[in-house]
């Protein structure tokens, strides 16, 4: 039974190899610093030093990526193609970290939270990264005919980055949505950080 499964597993790798990426996001943390001994403090130090979003705002936790590409365009006959693109990915998930030690029932209710914020924003690396494989599916192989000097394929790649970029974007805010709601996982955390940490 064990040598059937092995052969069946071994069998199907080719296939799954040969839609796999062989690159790894990297990901990484960076801290801001907040101050307080009891929840209520530790969130009222977030709202004054949290990572800013825009027009004064600020969020608790944020995912910061950048993302840059080594695409090989090759001339075939009159048509450009794009044989392979290569992304390299950094993902930088800026996170409260408080400089006061911590105790008791505050020290508890601070790692719940910490670290469920911190699950709440692998969610959106993930959906970065999810981002960087359909950007894969959809452009390498890529073909414009009629285009030497591979100028036009170049333009081609614009109009179908945009839409993917643009689902990305709406993946996060549904998600934020649902999560940061009356009710949602994150409401959760910081109703319990801060009713609890008194």
């Amino acid at each position: 039974m064990l040598k059937r499964l092995a052969v069946a597993l071994f069998l199907l790798l080719p296939a799954l190899s040969a839609h796999a990426s062989d690159w790894q996001p990297v990901e990484q943390n960076s801290f801001y610093q907040i101050s307080g001994t009891t929840g209520p403090e530790l969130y009222a130090s977030i709202g004054e030093r949290g990572p800013e979003i825009g027009n004064g705002m600020r969020t608790i936790a944020y995912t910061d990526f950048k993302l840059t590409w080594r695409r090989d365009y090759q001339q075939r006959g009159s048509a450009c193609v794009l044989a392979s693109a290569r992304p390299k990915l950094i993902i930088t998930y800026k996170l409260p970290k408080p400089t006061q030690k911590l105790v008791g029932a505050t020290r508890t209710l601070w790692e719940s939270f910490a670290s469920g914020v911190a699950a709440h924003e692998k969610v959106h690396g993930q959906i970065l990264i999810d981002m960087v494989h359909e950007i894969e599916r959809q452009t390498v192989g890529l073909t414009v005919e009629n285009d030497p000097g591979c100028r036009k394929i170049r333009n081609r790649m614009v109009e179908i980055l945009g839409p993917i970029s643009q689902a990305r974007q709406a993946k996060n805010r549904d998600f934020d949505r649902v999560e940061l709601n009356a009710g949602g996982n994150v409401h959760q955390l910081i109703l319990a950080l801060v009713n609890g940490g008194r």
